[in-house]
């Protein structure tokens, strides 16, 4: 691993006893996620979440008062409010640590207006996920041909981009068994740059992003089936990575800003023995390196990769420098050039059969109006032959809100003359190259192992909530997609309904028949399939009993069906729903 453990800007990770012992600090003060809800309570939190501070600075004010959990109320108020503290304090807080130790490694800062406190150098927050659930989540989803008994209950999974999340961050995400094996429960501390409602003003060019609701949408989405090498392009402050070590034997993650891999190292050293790092020897597990893209790991071949690289389209200008982008948001192409350069170039740094998950948004450049996928074009023209792409557009913004978004993400609105000059570069920017709208997603690809065998092209909106984490779901439908490959004829094929479906139908008072009957889905994409009689009476006799083709005759007979066109119609809608996972093969 190169060594970023004294970068300029970034927390310092040098010092392992220091190290240790602040995590020691943390775990005993409660800063933990649980910790800090029930500390704050709902309200409170909630309001975190919002980046309203507020009612937190209440509650830590009266907790000090009352001489209640000081430890923890200071943890609150420094990090996570932005509120400045007494070194005495701190002492207290943090015994082994210190506020000499929190100045030593980067987390604290004297206050210049009242130099006799501190302030926060950086934001620092508790994160946790549930490894047993991570466990769960790689069984299933290797599990291709099980029928699930998913009630539909699971979170929603939101995939818009956001900024910092600001309430303790807890994840649904899974994660798969991989030695060495974290504890069920792993509890994080995360650092990364103050957010503008901690330290206002403009974002700094070269900020490092926390745990916001983007970075959260691509731990859902992941895949988390073990695999021998895994990348994490773009790493930020390391949130991929952490996930990564869970059920990837080596992790390489890579940014082009030194500070971002700087606060990676520290978190990576600070959370060593939860995400099963040696803090002596972490290149064992994680390799660090600094480059644009792929140009760090250019004739490398990874099983994984995962990325939510700085897709933000944003006006160029010939007068522009490096160093005056925002480096966590905006990769410093025209356009969506981000995103076509990954589509164009992934493949090369994927082992065959490996596979990729990132989020990203492109143009949609006068769409054919009837054409529902007409926004998908350009992407496909990116792709190469030996790629399948899986590309879900959850969102579309017209060029006036994706500039306003923009703007305010980096506190851009503060200034009325500059945000008026901005907000009309944006579209400018945007009518130069006939952009109507612009189009958010996940993205899922594979390079295939057999670049002769059948392409996995899809391309779809879906704008309603899905379950979260989907990257299970994903994983099961491509297995789905490639066993209906291998089986061109389903005829001697026996079926059974997948646990999450039901059935819904609707009909006129008084009617003898529904005149509507649709298919639901509770779990993963949470698709609803309008279906026909026969296609009903297909699936309700779907119990793994009897073949495909001996459902289909008889469904032939009893509807007095016998035109050529019958049975290879019919088989050709029970193949739709096996892709789309409303009915599963029975394994033998």
């Amino acid at each position: 691993m190169t060594d970023f453990s004294r970068t300029p800007g970034a927390p310092q990770s040098s010092n392992l006893p220091l190290l240790a012992g602040l995590a020691a600090d943390l775990q005993d003060a409660g800063y933990t996620v649980d910790g800090v809800a029930a500390f704050l309570g709902e309200e409170a939190s909630a309001a975190l979440g919002r980046e309203q501070v507020v009612p937190a600075l209440l509650i830590c004010r009266a907790a000090v008062e009352a001489g209640g959990p000081v430890p923890l109320a200071a943890a609150v108020q420094l990090w996570l409010t932005g509120e400045s503290v007494s070194p005495a304090r701190l002492d207290a807080a943090f015994p082994r640590t210190g506020a000499a130790g929190l100045l030593q490694l980067g987390l604290a800062e004297e206050d210049p207006e009242s130099p006799e406190l501190f302030r926060a150098a950086v934001d620092l927050r508790p994160y946790a996920f549930d490894a047993a659930a991570d466990a769960n989540e790689g069984a299933a989803d290797a599990n291709e041909g099980a029928a699930t008994d998913d009630d539909g209950d699971a979170d929603d999974d939101g995939d818009a981009p956001a900024r910092d999340g600001d309430a303790p961050a807890r994840d649904g995400d899974a994660l798969a068994d991989s030695p060495p094996a974290p504890s069920a429960a792993v509890q994080l501390w995360v650092a990364s740059d103050l957010g503008a409602h901690q330290r206002p003003g403009v974002l700094p060019h070269d900020h490092v992003l926390g745990i916001g609701q983007a970075s959260l949408s691509l731990a859902q989405l992941t895949s988390r089936r073990p695999v021998a090498r895994a990348l994490d392009l773009g790493t930020g402050c390391g949130i991929q990575a952490f996930h990564l070590l869970s059920h990837a034997g080596h992790v390489t993650a890579t940014d082009i800003s030194e500070r971002a891999l700087g606060f990676t190292r520290f978190n990576l050293l600070l959370n060593a023995p939860a995400l099963g790092l040696d803090p002596a020897r972490p290149e064992q597990r994680i390799d660090l390196r600094l480059g644009s893209m792929l140009e760090p790991v250019a004739g490398e071949r990874f099983d994984l990769v995962v990325s939510n690289p700085p897709f933000v389209i944003t006006p160029r200008s010939a007068a522009e420098t490096a160093e005056g982008r925002f480096t966590y948001r905006d990769g410093g192409m025209a356009g969506d050039g981000i995103v076509e350069g990954l589509f164009r170039n992934l493949g090369s740094v994927l082992a065959p059969g490996g596979t990729a998950q990132m989020l990203g948004n492109w143009e949609i450049q006068d769409p054919d109006q009837e054409d529902r996928n007409g926004w998908s074009a350009r992407l496909r023209s990116w792709l190469p032959e030996t790629m399948d792409a899986w590309v879900i557009q959850r969102e579309t913004l017209s060029p006036a809100e994706y500039a306003e978004m923009w703007l305010r993400d980096a506190a851009e609105n503060r200034d009325k003359n500059e945000y008026a000059a901005s907000y009309a570069a944006y579209l400018e920017d945007f009518a130069s190259r006939g952009t109507t709208a612009v189009g958010f997603g996940l993205v899922w690809m594979r390079r295939r192992a057999d670049p002769a065998a059948a392409p996995l092209h899809r391309f779809e909106e879906i704008t309603h909530p899905l379950e979260s984490p989907i990257g299970p779901h994903l994983g099961a439908a491509v297995d789905l997609f490639d066993w209906a490959a291998a089986h061109p004829d389903l005829s001697g094929e026996h079926l059974v309904v997948a646990g999450d479906v039901t059935e819904e139908r609707h009909q006129r008072p008084g009617a003898e028949h529904p005149g509507v009957i649709l298919l639901r889905q509770g779990a993963g994409l949470r698709r609803t399939n309008l279906m026909s009689t026969e296609l009903t009476g297909f699936v309700s006799a779907c119990d793994g009993d009897l073949s495909a083709g001996a459902i289909i005759a008889a469904l032939g007979s009893l509807l007095g069906r016998e035109d050529p066109e019958f049975a290879p119609g019919l088989e050709a809608e029970v193949r739709n729903l096996i892709l789309d996972g409303f009915l599963l093969p029975v394994q033998p």
